[in-house]
C-alpha cells in the first residue's frame, strides 16, 4: 500500500485539512536526550559526523512529538569544512572559520568538495531512512551560498553581516566566483542527500533580508537558481523548499523567479501579503514566532490561531519563522502540536 506522507503531498501542491507541521532546528538544546547525546560526541563537529549519533539526535523530536517531518541534523558549515577550511563551533560563541579578508584569498579556495569528509552525513542519512516511520517525510538542506559565504568572509556571525556586505561591493568579481564554488558545491551535497534517502531538501538562506533588492537577486536569487537547475538534471522531480528569511516584499520575485515547490515564511513578513501573493503562487511553510512558543499559554495558542487562520485554507506546512530556541519548554512544544492538529 503507498504510505501517506503529509508534508510531501503539501510540496506536490495538495492542501491538507490538518496541516503537516515540523520545527527548524527540532533536533537540538531545547531537548535533554540531545545534551545527553551532545555531550557524548565531544565537539558539535564530532557530532555532525558521527553517523550513530547524528542519526539519533534527528530521530529524537519525531519520538517525542510524533512531527510530520524529520530534518537532518548536520548545518550548513560542513560545505566550507568539505572545501577545505578551517571550521570550530565554540561553545557559547558559534561558529569560527579562517576569514576571507581579500580577492586572492577568496579565488584561491579549493574548487571541488571533498565528499569524503560528508560520507558521515550521507551515511547518518541511510542509517535516519532505516528506522525513520514510513509516514514521516525526510527533509535534507543546504545553506544558500550567499548566506553561507557569510560566514566564510567575516570568519564568525555578525549582527548585519556587514564584512560580506563590504567584500561583495568591493571585490563583486571575485565574490561572484566564490559563490560560484559554493553553488556547485551545495548543488553536489544535495543530490548525495536526496540519493541517499532524504524525500526533499530545503534551501536555508538566512541572511538573505540583510541586502537591498538588486544584491538580493544578484546574490540570492541566481545562485539558488543554478542550485535547484542542477540538481533537477540529475533528479528531475527533487522537491525542493526555499527559506530566505527577512525577505519581506522581495520574496514574491524570490517565487516567482525560482522553480520551488515551497517557500518558507519568517516570523516578521505580514501574513495577509503572504497569503495573497505568495501562497497563490507556492505552498508556504511557516511561520510562527519562536518567542511565542517560549511564552506559552495563551499567547501561543492566539498566535497559533493566527498562523493556521491566514494559510491553512491552502497548502501549507506548519512551522516556526525561523529556528526553535534552547530555552524553548518542551511542554508548549506539545501544546502547539496538539493545537494545530486539533484544528
Amino acid at each position: 500500500m503507498p504510505v501517506n506522507k503529509k508534508l510531501l503531498n503539501v510540496l506536490n501542491g495538495q492542501r491538507e485539512d490538518i496541516p503537516p507541521v515540523w520545527m527548524m532546528r527540532q533536533a537540538g538544546r531545547y531537548l535533554p536526550e540531545y545534551r545527553a547525546t551532545r555531550d557524548k560526541a565531544g565537539s558539535f563537529l564530532d557530532l555532525c559526523f558521527n553517523p550513530q549519533l547524528a542519526a539519533e539526535v534527528t530521530l529524537q523530536p519525531i519520538r517525542r512529538f510524533n512531527f510530520d517531518g524529520a530534518i537532518l541534523f548536520s548545518d550548513i558549515l560542513v560545505i566550507p569544512y568539505a572545501l577545505g577550511r578551517k571550521v570550530d563551533f565554540v561553545a557559547g560563541e558559534g561558529p569560527k572559520l579562517e576569514p576571507i579578508a581579500d580577492a586572492a584569498t577568496a579565488q584561491s579556495i579549493r574548487r571541488e568538495v571533498d565528499h569524503g569528509k560528508l560520507d558521515p552525513v550521507y551515511e547518518t542519512i541511510r542509517r535516519v531512512k532505516s528506522e525513520l516511520p514510513p509516514e514521516v517525510t525526510f527533509l535534507g538542506f543546504c545553506g544558500a551560498p550567499w548566506t553561507v559565504a557569510t560566514y566564510m568572509i567575516a570568519g564568525h556571525g555578525t549582527s548585519d553581516q556587514e564584512p560580506a556586505r563590504l567584500f561583495a561591493y568591493r571585490h563583486p568579481d571575485a565574490f561572484d566566483d566564490m559563490l560560484q564554488v559554493l553553488v556547485k558545491a551545495s548543488a553536489e551535497y544535495l543530490i548525495r542527500q536526496l540519493k541517499a534517502g532524504v524525500d526533499a531538501v530545503q534551501i536555508f538562506d538566512t541572511w538573505a533580508g540583510i541586502l537591498p533588492p538588486e544584491e538580493f537577486a544578484r546574490w540570492c536569487i541566481a545562485p539558488v537558481r543554478k542550485i535547484i537547475l542542477a540538481v533537477r538534471d540529475e533528479i528531475p522531480d527533487a522537491k525542493i523548499i526555499g527559506f530566505p528569511r527577512g525577505a519581506g516584499t522581495m520574496l514574491e520575485r524570490y517565487v516567482t523567479e525560482l522553480p520551488l515547490n515551497a517557500v518558507g515564511l519568517d516570523w516578521m513578513i505580514d501574513k495577509t501579503f503572504a497569503r495573497e501573493r505568495i501562497q497563490k503562487i507556492k505552498p508556504v511553510q511557516g511561520n510562527l514566532d519562536p518567542i511565542a512558543l517560549i511564552a506559552g499559554g495563551e499567547a501561543l495558542d492566539r498566535a497559533v490561531d493566527d498562523v493556521m487562520r491566514a494559510f491553512s485554507d491552502g497548502p501549507f506546512i506548519f512551522n516556526l519563522g525561523h529556528g526553535i530556541t534552547p530555552q524553548t519548554p518542551i511542554e508548549n512544544v506539545e501544546r502547539m502540536v496538539k493545537r494545530v492538529r486539533a484544528q
